[in-house]
């Protein structure tokens, strides 16, 4: 991705529109620099974002016009109510790649999450589901969109992809995402894609596996394959994965409805456990010839999403425990939420866990300058 003119967050969002009709009393700058920052020093809503600014008054005041004062937790909630999100988002991402390079040809993981107690019942608002662009070597949000209330992730993918520059990237994402339409938009922007396919694509998950239990029966003595193996132990375990990735053969079984696709790949595991033994396998079909290795650290990077960002939110951010319903203002404080994450993640000279490094911007503000800046 390329860098923007100016690293200033004033100049990356100059094109968001300010909601408000009426007379302003507090600028739109404010109010996001001073939201972005409370969630980056551990504010969970919008009472704590108001008490942080009331606190940190004086540092802000080095870098923005207070002279109307800090906002209420109040016009807080109202105002980020009512900002679209996804002009939200390209502004917040404008600025994360102007102060940090995006590392090209990486895999960037989509996936979807629930944001549990975004519902209202007095409303009928069902909770909210975002879908997630995480580039996998820079452990940064690419962009996200919420899934329409009655639609689902198929439908939300395509309009997420539409927005992201994902040139050159290897773009993962599991069965629910293994479309014909999703793999047509990924190879329309010049990327490639990993896609996991299971029993939604019936005559493509059917061939794929015929085609792995035929040749696995003579270890592949009768076609090409790529191979990679990995093993791992520890907390009384002991794991085994295999991943093989083939050429895609002739006549597998709804082939042409796919474009570019290339290969096939075998994702199998084995697990011995307090001596019980589990098998797993996952199929893939993929753009690209790949490396074993390659292929393999695709799969693992797309799970460990789980962990990177997802648990992060949970456990780090409490997301799941966020009660913000009102308007806009739940996917907006997503967005604050994954841009502080990928913030903290960046900066590398405090050598602690998120939450610590949460902790020690409320407390340290040349480290807090730090996190902003990429210093």
């Amino acid at each position: 991705m390329r860098k923007t003119q100016s690293v200033r967050i004033q100049d990356n969002f100059t094109e968001l529109i300010d909601p408000r009709r009426r007379e302003v009393t507090y600028p739109l700058i404010n109010i996001v620099v001073i939201a972005l920052c409370g969630v980056i020093c551990g504010a969970d809503d919008f009472v704590a974002i108001a008490k942080f600014g009331r606190t940190k008054r004086d540092w802000l005041a080095k870098f923005l016009d207070l002279s109307a004062g800090i906002p209420s937790h109040d016009r807080f909630n109202a105002v980020l109510a009512m900002i679209k999100p996804a002009q939200f988002e390209q502004c917040l991402l404008s600025w994360i790649t102007a102060l940090h390079d995006i590392t090209d040809g990486q895999v960037v993981a989509i996936d979807g999450k629930t944001l549990r107690r975004s519902f209202d019942t007095a409303s009928s608002k069902s909770a909210i589901h975002m879908v997630s662009a995480w580039a996998t070597a820079n452990q940064i949000s690419l962009g996200q969109v919420v899934v329409d209330s009655k639609s689902n992730e198929i439908t939300a993918i395509p309009k997420l992809l539409q927005i992201l520059e994902i040139s050159g990237s290897l773009v993962t994402i599991d069965a629910m995402g293994c479309q014909t339409e999703i793999a047509k938009e990924i190879v329309a922007q010049g990327a490639d894609y990993c896609l996991a396919v299971k029993g939604n694509q019936p005559a493509l998950y059917n061939g794929i596996v015929a085609f792995y239990n035929d040749h696995l029966s003579d270890d592949f003595a009768r076609t090409q394959a790529r191979r990679h193996r990995t093993t791992e132990t520890g907390h009384g375990r002991e794991e085994i994965r295999d991943y093989i990735i083939c050429p895609v053969p002739e006549g597998l079984p709804d082939r042409a409805r796919w474009p570019g696709l290339k290969a096939i790949g075998i994702a199998m595991s084995n697990t011995l456990r307090d001596g019980k033994e589990c098998y797993e396998a996952r199929y893939y079909i993929l753009s690209r010839y790949l490396s074993a290795k390659r292929f393999a650290a695709a799969g693992r990077s797309h799970w460990g999403v789980e962990n990177q960002l997802h648990w992060q939110l949970d456990v780090t951010f409490r997301e799941d425990e966020c009660r913000i319903r009102k308007g806009h203002a739940d996917a907006n404080y997503s967005i604050l939420r994954r841009t502080a994450l990928g913030l903290l993640k960046q900066e590398s000279t405090a050598k602690v866990g998120i939450k610590n490094k949460r902790l020690t911007a409320g407390w340290d503000e040349s480290y807090l300058e730090k996190v902003l800046l990429g210093t």
